[in-house]
């Protein structure tokens, strides 16, 4: 399914103490596949809830360069308004500093 230049990279953060990830999962998880020549975000799941959660955010992350996470923030804080947001942004800027420091051994 994903070719010999993927890697899995995870993300984590906090979410609000009365989202309902935090009661379930007790952290928020992004995990990414990404192309480790380019950086491009070739899939990518999170630890909601809802399944459409999970769709929309996976929509907004793939296609994306893992090493430009202001440019994703920025289309997050556009187009993402549930609690979970800051969480989201947080998980990417933790996978983001993963993949970078990878990339740089």
């Amino acid at each position: 399914m994903f070719d010999q230049d993927s890697i899995y990279i995870v993300g984590e953060a906090k979410s609000p103490s009365n989202n309902p990830i935090t009661q379930q999962y007790k952290i928020f998880f992004i995990g990414f596949v990404v192309d480790r020549k380019t950086g491009k975000i070739v899939d990518a799941d999170v630890s909601s809830i809802l399944p459409l959660t999970s769709t929309f955010i996976r929509h907004l992350l793939i296609g994306q360069n893992i090493l430009e996470p202001e440019t994703i923030i920025q289309i997050i804080e556009d187009r993402y308004h549930g609690s979970s947001q800051k969480a989201i942004i947080v998980a990417l800027r933790n996978a983001s500093q993963k993949f970078q420091q990878l990339h740089t051994v």
